[in-house]
C-alpha cells in the first residue's frame, strides 16, 4: 500500500464521519450556533493553535528522527496558521486546551499511530472545517479573509499528503501501515463524536436530512 492508496484507504474508510464534517453542520457545532465573525475566527485560531501545541509536544519526545522533524515543521506551520487567522480580527488570548481530538492525539506515545492520526487524519478532519470557514466569509463578502483561508486550507491539504508519505520511513510492514490506517480512523472518531455530541446538544441531528 503506498501513500496514495493509503489516503483513499482512509477516506474510504471513514467516507459517513469525514462528508458529515465537512457538511453546513460543521461550523454550527464548532461555533455552538454562534455564527458571527469573531467567533468564527476566534474558533478557528484555536484549532489550529491546539494542533500546533499537539504537534509540538510530540516533537518533544519523538524518538524517530525523520517524525521528529515533521512534528515540529507541523507545530510550525499550525502556529503560523493561528496567528494569520488572529491577524484577520480582534482575535483575543488564544487557548490550545485539546478538544476531544487533540485529547486523543495527545495520548498517543506510538510513532506510527502518530504520523497516520496526526499527519493523515487530521489534516482530513481539518480541511473539511476550513471549508466551511470558507463559505462562511464567501457568504460575508469578506474576499480578503475567505482567500486566507484559502490558503490554509490549501497548506493542510499538503499535510495530508506528505504524512503518507512519511508512513513509507517509519512503517516497516504491512501490519504497520494497518495500524497507521486504524489509528487514522479511530482519531476521525474521536472528531466525529464531539461533533455529534455537540449538535445533540444544541438539538440538531448530526445525520443528513434527506
Amino acid at each position: 500500500m503506498d501513500s496514495s492508496e493509503f489516503i483513499d484507504r482512509v477516506r474510504a474508510d471513514n467516507e459517513t464521519a469525514l462528508d458529515r464534517l465537512g457538511s453546513e453542520k460543521a461550523l454550527v457545532a464548532t461555533t455552538r450556533a454562534a455564527l458571527d465573525r469573531e467567533t468564527v475566527l476566534e474558533t478557528a485560531a484555536e484549532a489550529e493553535a491546539r494542533a500546533a501545541a499537539t504537534f509540538e509536544t510530540w516533537a518533544d519526545d519523538e524518538a524517530d528522527d525523520e517524525a521528529r522533524a515533521a512534528f515540529a515543521e507541523a507545530g510550525d506551520r499550525e502556529r503560523d496558521h493561528s496567528e494569520r487567522v488572529s491577524a484577520l480580527g480582534e482575535v483575543g488570548a488564544v487557548n490550545p486546551s485539546p478538544d476531544d481530538l487533540h485529547e486523543h492525539l495527545r495520548g498517543l506515545d506510538d510513532t506510527v499511530a502518530r504520523v497516520g492520526a496526526g499527519l493523515v487524519a487530521r489534516p482530513l478532519v481539518a480541511s473539511r472545517s476550513l471549508l466551511q470557514v470558507i463559505n462562511f466569509f464567501v457568504n460575508e463578502g469578506d474576499n480578503a479573509a475567505a482567500e486566507t483561508f484559502r490558503d490554509l486550507r490549501a497548506e493542510t491539504d499538503e499535510q495530508v499528503e506528505t504524512g503518507a508519505a512519511l508512513l513509507d520511513a517509519v512503517c516497516e510492514s504491512d501490519d504497520d501501515r494497518k495500524r497507521a490506517a486504524v489509528a487514522a480512523g479511530e482519531a476521525i472518531d474521536a472528531a466525529y463524536a464531539e461533533y455529534a455530541d455537540s449538535l445533540d446538544s444544541l438539538g440538531i441531528d448530526p445525520k443528513p436530512v434527506c
